[in-house]
């Protein structure tokens, strides 16, 4: 069996802070709740499927809730005047019982180099009938262009109508794994066919870091 672990997790603390910052002693089962319920709303109903949104983060004070929202197009969030903004912060008070919610939106300088985004993408253009083999080497091809030093994408499931499942994977320049140093990112997302489901997965090695207070929007 293979043993293996996911790059982000094994990195938390070297060069990436965890997703959810806060502590709880009792109400830790609700807590984990509310941040699932969050970030459900956000990737799906209060985002809205455009936004390319690549990460959510909490962070929980005894009366507040910090929400900081990641994406490549902040304006479509934000809304004409704030007016969408003001609206995701009601729904998510009421998904957390009315605390009090600040939300930040963080822009994406560069999505190309994002690994999350790019294996929604990917997965899009696999659900719209698009070669698999044309969206993953253009990936590759656009990410390292925009300064990733190495990228892997993975392509699972019944590709391009196959009978059988099988799994396909380009890779292009270096991707250290094992080096916790390394500032790997890791991204992971299915694409709903006709035919069944077909999983993306990327990563992307972006340079050395020890820094887990340094984060590149």
């Amino acid at each position: 069996m293979g043993q293996k672990v996911n790059p982000i997790g094994v990195r938390v603390g070297i060069n990436r802070l965890w997703d959810s910052i806060w502590y709880a002693d009792k109400d830790y089962a609700n807590n984990l709740l509310e941040d699932l319920k969050i970030r459900q709303y956000l990737k799906k109903t209060g985002g809205k499927k455009d936004a390319a949104i690549s990460r959510i983060t909490i962070e929980r004070f005894p009366e507040r809730i910090n929400v900081n929202i990641f994406t490549a197009r902040p304006a479509i969030i934000i809304g004409r005047k704030g007016s969408e903004i003001d609206k995701l912060r009601g729904e998510i008070q009421k998904l957390t019982d009315n605390k009090k919610v600040q939300l930040k939106i963080v822009q994406i300088k560069r999505p190309e180099t994002d690994a999350q985004l790019i294996a929604e993408n990917i997965a899009e253009q696999i659900k719209k009938r698009i070669p698999y083999r044309r969206a993953m080497k253009q990936a590759i091809s656009n990410a390292l262009r925009s300064g990733a030093l190495g990228i892997k994408v993975v392509c699972s499931g019944r590709l391009a109508g196959a009978e059988m499942a099988r799994q396909e994977s380009y890779k292009e320049g270096r991707i250290p794994l094992q080096t916790l140093r390394a500032k790997v990112l890791f991204g992971f997302a299915t694409s709903e066919t006709t035919l069944g489901a077909v999983g993306v997965k990327v990563w992307i090695y972006k340079g050395d870091s020890m820094d887990p207070f340094k984060t590149e929007a």
